[in-house]
């Protein structure tokens, strides 16, 4: 899949596991119980990504095969689902609230290659090019390696990112382990 960010928005975020109750504990989430969580990060998301802008899930949107279906159509824009490991169980049920589904999907914006992926890799898809890599999963206990970045909610403020928000936190990372100088490509 190859965009233009002149043409749209493009976001990224992960890791809702919204109606989880117990997540609120196993990742610290500042919230007193699942209503409340569900609420901040839906009108988080709402409030940023609009209907016609292009939206990159990569896993764990729900606890429950029903408020997964609920999720995915009370959110804004076009949907692109990376399936987490919670979505597994309902993958068939969510296919008409999204766009596409996949386990890993390699995209390029302005040029740009990126690998989307529920988990973390230690290479991927042309990162010995520096490509970047987006993932979620660790909800933020996995430090990114070269160009990788932690998408998921817990990491960014319980907020999606935008492509330039990525642009601007990757520009400054280092390369990725396996890089390839372009005098040594020959």
């Amino acid at each position: 899949m190859k965009l233009e960010s002149k043409d749209r928005n493009i976001w990224f975020t992960a890791d809702f596991h919204l109606f989880h109750e117990n997540i609120i504990k196993y990742t610290n989430r500042p919230f007193k119980d699942a209503d409340q969580m569900n609420v901040v990060i839906l009108d988080n998301f709402n409030s940023t990504v609009a209907d016609d802008d292009i939206v990159f899930y990569l896993g764990d949107i729900a606890f429950g095969e029903q408020n997964a279906i609920w999720t995915l159509q009370m959110m804004n824009g076009i949907k692109h689902f990376i399936i987490g490991n919670h979505d597994k169980k309902y993958v068939d049920s969510i296919r008409p609230n999204v766009a596409s589904v996949h386990e890993l999907l390699d995209i390029e914006i302005d040029g740009q290659p990126i690998t989307l992926c529920h988990y973390a890799m230690r290479v991927w898809h042309k990162s010995h090019f520096d490509s970047w890599m987006l993932y979620g999963h660790s909800h933020g206990s996995l430090p990114p390696v070269g160009k990788q970045w932690d998408v998921g909610v817990d990491y960014n403020g319980f907020k999606p990112l935008s492509y330039e928000d990525i642009k601007r936190i990757i520009r400054t990372a280092p390369h990725n382990d396996n890089y390839i100088p372009e005098d040594k490509r020959r």
